[in-house]
């Protein structure tokens, strides 16, 4: 019999073997389950010393009902799905994985924001239809001279502006109230408030956390003070951004298009107003993956569980206890 159990709550991958190569140094059975309720999720997890934790929604209820698990391990960078506070009060460390996607998402970014300018799905589209000669149908401008805001520069933002500095832009905007304006400048960007950022960005990247401030901090009243021929990309989380707004500005043309990996609502509904639009790049939030992305992620998210089962703290924890 294994020293410790660790449940996996949703199965999202293939194999866990990564999982099981790290947790075997303390005897660790991997157990994995696709909880659905949290009915479920009360009688299946009693008997965990640690959770591997991916989109399942993983709140206070069955948190209380944890009789012996040490660890919530999350695979990802948020931790919204986690009811946090009330796995600080059970005395449950909670930790995630915060530095495994910084490459893979800055791509996602970087390839949106090419798509969009370029207005390369469109012409695939279209040509695939019979079309050719389509510049008028969607005028395309050059990227020399142009200015980009960064809405956030933590790990992801900064990646991005070093991808994207090479392209002749004439300025880089930043808002971004937590990170102080000297290293911004040191970085060769502009730290402005958020007001200017939407006014003088031809492109706007978003890249921040979701939560209380930066829910719905682009909607109607932003996306107005916009350039009519901004381009916005997000990244992020879907919820940051109101949809209804952004829909209503591509179809009456208030800005010129967007590129999304993330939505309000995932998957993105069949009935979603924003699947008719041809001014828009729509992916399915995999801007996390490369196959490389994913043995990191699952290696650290393992590892957060290693160092609890062994007497210590995460590598990355979200709270103390």
């Amino acid at each position: 019999m294994s020293q410790f159990k660790v449940i996996v709550t949703d199965d999202r991958f293939k194999s866990y073997k990564e999982e099981e190569d790290v947790l075997k140094e303390i005897d660790a059975e991997v157990e994995v389950h696709n909880l659905e309720t949290e009915q479920e999720a009360i009688k299946v997890l009693r008997s965990a010393d640690a959770l591997l934790v991916n989109l399942y929604p993983l709140k206070g209820k069955a948190i209380k009902k944890l009789s012996q698990c040490r660890v919530i391990s999350r695979y990802g960078v948020g931790y919204d799905n986690v009811d946090v506070e009330a796995a600080t009060s059970a005395g449950i460390w909670v930790a995630r994985v915060p530095d495994y996607s910084f490459e893979d998402v800055s791509d996602q970014a970087l390839a949106l924001l090419l798509g969009c300018i370029r207005k390369i799905p469109y012409k695939d589209r279209r040509i695939r239809e019979g079309g050719w000669n389509l510049k008028d149908e969607q005028p395309v401008h050059r990227i020399k001279g142009r200015t980009l805001g960064l809405i956030g520069y933590g790990a992801i933002g900064k990646t991005f502006h070093k991808k994207i500095s090479g392209l002749g832009l004439a300025r880089v905007l930043v808002y971004d109230p937590i990170i102080e304006h000297n290293i911004i400048r040191e970085a060769g960007a502009e730290p402005v408030d958020f007001d200017t950022l939407l006014k003088e960005s031809d492109y706007i990247s978003i890249h921040v956390p979701l939560n209380d401030e930066t829910r719905g901090m682009i909607g109607e009243k932003e996306i107005f003070r916009m350039k009519r021929d901004a381009i916005l990309i997000n990244t992020s989380r879907g919820q940051v951004l109101r949809e209804k707004a952004l829909y209503n500005a591509l179809k009456e043309g208030r800005i010129n298009s967007a590129g999304l990996d993330v939505f309000e609502k995932e998957p993105l509904p069949g009935d979603s107003p924003l699947r008719t639009l041809d001014n828009v790049i729509l992916s399915d939030h995999t801007g996390f993956y490369s196959e490389e992305s994913i043995v990191e992620l699952k290696t650290k998210a393992a590892r957060n569980v290693l160092e609890v089962l062994k007497g210590g703290k995460p590598i990355y924890p979200v709270n103390q206890v």
